[in-house]
């Protein structure tokens, strides 16, 4: 069993004791370990390491001095293995002798490609990155440091096969594409939990900051044989900061876009006692963002956006054998776009304001054997976001219906999310592990706006039951089999002025997975799997979503014959990991390829309905297929430098040509049905590249960016109202930062920073104007050059 702190530090202390008390009547057949664990670059001592003796379930932690004595160690050659967050794992075999002392000194060094993390979202527990038979990629502080990224969305486009995309400039709505596949194809977890709910996933990405991130964990591929429906394209699962040291931090970042103030204000902490027994860290942020009109036609491109978030996140362990962990964020975030910006929304030609009131939290119950066999998981974590919002205006009228219209367009929003939990792991003595769970996710969704009489009232109840087992017969050999069955209920009504539909759905689903790991040498390992996924007939994230189409709302509403829509995916992939003295290297090469059935499709009829409102409407289409190769590569010839560089290359096609436009009636010349084959705003090649370079121990500089290949994009011609498909130009996306770091005191380090992102100013060069604009019609990077400087004090180290 992988094990790493801070989730099994006490443990080891409790094991140690337990494990080797049957050895305290013979004290001349054991001897003791004891050391200190350093860094290779500062020689400054590692706190609270993990040390275990191979084979056994005897082990410790560090102290915060780096110090361990480990006694009552069996005499003879024992390996032990040493852990830190942030460092290689470090082997060595140690003569133990009979009532004597054997003191060694550990030397870590940094694993700046994060090959020796300790990973939990491909298998449900603890596993070593290297090992495990999923590919798991990996988002760290020091990625997000990087690119200066203030929200999570800024920093996702680090990885193969992931992309971030803004889809509206009245309200800055952004989606996370996963292998070519959309937003609602990717499941994405708070802390393992699947509380991000459908309008989370509108909004959510841009509202939780980094500075409460401990790592984002990325799965490509299908998931749904662990976390149930939407788990298509892949998992993100975004893990907060655990209470680890005694710590704090408060920081500032100023940054001008194109002459537009973004002002954030960060602090955290953590308090931990000196047994490890308890602890907390807590954190919050305060954003606020003026709006940016990148062609001065009086309309945003980039919303004003202010954000504030409070959270903490706590654990205790009331004995030596159970753990419970308690977390939660409240946030408040206001965003508007539009034109006057200073009006009432209803004074506007067109303005999308929305003010969210979220909070997540989740309580966790660990209870796991002495002899570290057997472990019992038992949780519930929830969601609940209040939303106002304004979609509308005047649309460059000034009639009195206009008017009558535009005041009536204020709306409610009411989600709640509930995920509740058991999951049963056992370890065998051959290192087979057997993992059983019973889940239910239960989401309740209402969103109204009277004045467009438009309503999603839509409940969803999902119960799913998931086993899994890891079969090791061999050394080099590891497969993971499993599957989850879910029996959902899906009861709703959706309307749109005088549309209306409903849903009352009963679906079972069997959701199975199977993947492989082969271990070819010590240092290239083949992993292939197949895995099925699914999502449930309900509203989703753009449906949840308003647009403003030529001065008009633009709504989604569901088919009243909507079924679900089902997945098979396979990957194979080839990775190369070696450390060679202070050097590490790293080669992945993916290959995936997915298929798609009945998938969700987006039809526009072109038709407008009484209340001025333009609708489409979600159906089942005939069949989709993405394949593609992801490739990351990196290197760090030592502790000092590191270069990775990762792309996508994909190819997207429907089975039977896609309508995206019904002109109603007789069209104009020109005007016809507008179909394509292929997915639109996806391009077929897409990647990123980071360098960090430590200078010295106070000097870094970090080299970042991303590139987007061509691709096709819808644009709704203002003046008609036909839709036309627009082929962009690639995109290079590069940023620079400089940092440097003094310490005033023991408790007190400084640290200033400077740079800026996307120095070429690589931003669309084109968008729609005037109030009748088609607000979708926006691609490429998120923002426009920007200068940023920042100061962050605190006991950093």
């Amino acid at each position: 069993m992988k094990v790493t702190y801070p989730f099994f530090s006490a443990l080891f202390i409790v094991l140690s004791i337990y494990s080797l008390s049957g050895f305290s009547t013979a004290s001349a057949q054991t001897g003791s370990i004891s050391g200190t664990v350093f860094t290779d670059d500062t020689k400054e001592s590692v706190p609270f390491a993990t040390i275990q003796i191979a084979g056994t379930s005897i082990g410790l932690a560090a102290d915060i001095n780096g110090v361990f004595t480990i006694p009552n160690v069996p005499i003879g050659e024992q390996t032990i293995t040493i852990r830190s967050v942030g460092y290689q794992t470090y082997e060595q075999v140690v003569e133990v002798i009979a009532n004597r002392d054997t003191e060694l000194q550990i030397i870590l060094r940094a694993d700046n490609l994060n090959l020796n993390e300790v990973v939990v979202s491909g298998t449900r527990y603890a596993y070593d990155r290297a090992n495990s038979p999923v590919v798991v990629n990996l988002i760290d502080n020091k990625l997000l440091n990087a690119t200066q990224s203030i929200a999570i969305s800024e920093g996702l486009n680090y990885q193969p096969g992931v992309r971030v995309e803004t889809n509206c400039q009245n309200c800055g709505f952004t989606q996370v594409r996963m292998n070519g596949l959309e937003g609602a194809y990717s499941q994405i977890l708070i802390n393992s939990r699947p509380i991000f709910s459908a309008l989370n996933s509108v909004y959510g990405l841009d509202q939780i900051p980094t500075n409460i991130v401990e790592k984002i964990e990325v799965v490509r591929s299908g998931g749904s044989a662990l976390y149930g429906s939407n788990a298509i394209a892949g998992t993100i699962n975004i893990i907060t900061r655990e209470p680890v040291e005694n710590n704090w931090e408060a920081s500032s970042n100023t940054a001008s876009v194109d002459g537009v103030l973004d002002q954030t204000y960060n602090f955290s902490g953590s308090i931990v006692n000196e047994s490890l027994t308890n602890g907390v860290t807590f954190y919050g942020m305060n954003r606020n963002r003026d709006s940016y009109d990148a062609n001065d036609d009086g309309f945003t491109e980039l919303v004003q956006l202010e954000n504030t978030v409070l959270g903490l996140k706590t654990f205790l362990k009331p004995n030596e054998q159970s753990k419970i962990s308690l977390d939660f964020s409240a946030l408040n975030e206001y965003r508007r776009g539009g034109d006057r910006l200073d009006l009432a929304p209803h004074f506007t030609d067109i303005t999308e304001e929305l003010t969210h009131n979220t909070f997540f939290g989740s309580l966790n119950y660990e209870l796991w054997s002495k002899d570290d066999r057997n472990k019992v998981l038992m949780y519930a974590s929830t969601q609940n976001t209040d939303r106002d919002s304004f979609y509308g205006g005047l649309g460059g009228g000034r009639t009195a219906e206009d008017s009558l219209l535009a005041i009536n367009a204020y709306g409610l929003t009411e989600d709640l999310s509930v995920v509740t939990g058991f999951q049963y792991n056992h370890y065998l003595t051959n290192d087979d592990v057997l993992t059983l769970g019973v889940e239910n996710q239960y989401y309740d969704t209402r969103d109204e706006i009277q004045g467009y009489n438009r309503l999603i009232d839509q409940q969803v109840n999902t119960t799913g039951f998931f086993a899994q087992y890891e079969w090791k017969p061999v050394e080099r050999f590891t497969a993971l089999l499993g599957a989850r069955y879910d029996l959902s209920n899906v009861d709703g009504n959706y309307q749109v002025g005088n549309v209306s539909s409903t849903a009352d759905i009963n679906i079972g689903v069997l959701s199975p997975r199977a993947t492989l790991l082969y271990k070819i040498n010590d240092d290239l390992r083949f992993r292939g799997g197949y895995a099925r996924g699914f999502r449930a007939p309900q509203a989703f994230n753009e449906d949840l979503h308003i647009s403003s189409v030529g001065g008009e709302p633009l709504f989604v509403i569901l088919s009243e014959d909507l079924d679900k829509e089902t997945s098979d995916a396979f990957t194979g992939s080839l990775n190369y990991t070696s450390t060679v003295g202070l050097a590490q290297i790293s080669f992945l090469l993916e290959g995936f390829h997915t298929l798609l059935r009945d998938p969700f499709t987006q039809v526009s009829a072109g038709a407008v309905l009484p209340n001025g409102s333009i609708l489409e409407e979600v159906r089942n289409g005939e069949g989709a297929t993405v394949t593609g190769i992801n490739v990351e590569a990196g290197y760090s010839p030592s502790s000092k430098l590191s270069f990775t560089l990762g792309g996508t290359a994909q190819q997207t096609s429907y089975d039977e040509p896609q309508v995206l436009f019904e002109p109603e009636g007789v069209p104009a010349p020109g005007e016809g049905v507008v179909s394509v084959d292929e997915f639109v705003r996806n391009p077929d090649l897409y990647g990123y590249f980071t360098t960090f370079y430590d200078v010295s121990n106070s000097l870094r500089f970090d080299i970042t960016g991303t590139y987007t290949g061509t691709m096709i994009v819808p644009r709704v011609v203002s003046d008609s109202g036909f839709l036309d498909l627009f082929e962009s130009d690639p995109f290079l996306d590069m940023n620079i930062k400089a940092s440097y770091s003094f310490e005033v005191s023991d408790d007190l380090d400084i640290t200033f920073s400077g740079g800026a992102k996307n120095i070429f100013n690589s931003f669309q060069p084109e968008f729609e104007s005037g109030p009748q604009r088609d607000s979708d019609f926006i691609y490429g990077p998120m923002a426009p050059r920007s200068i940023f400087f920042s100061i962050k004090l605190g006991k950093l180290n």
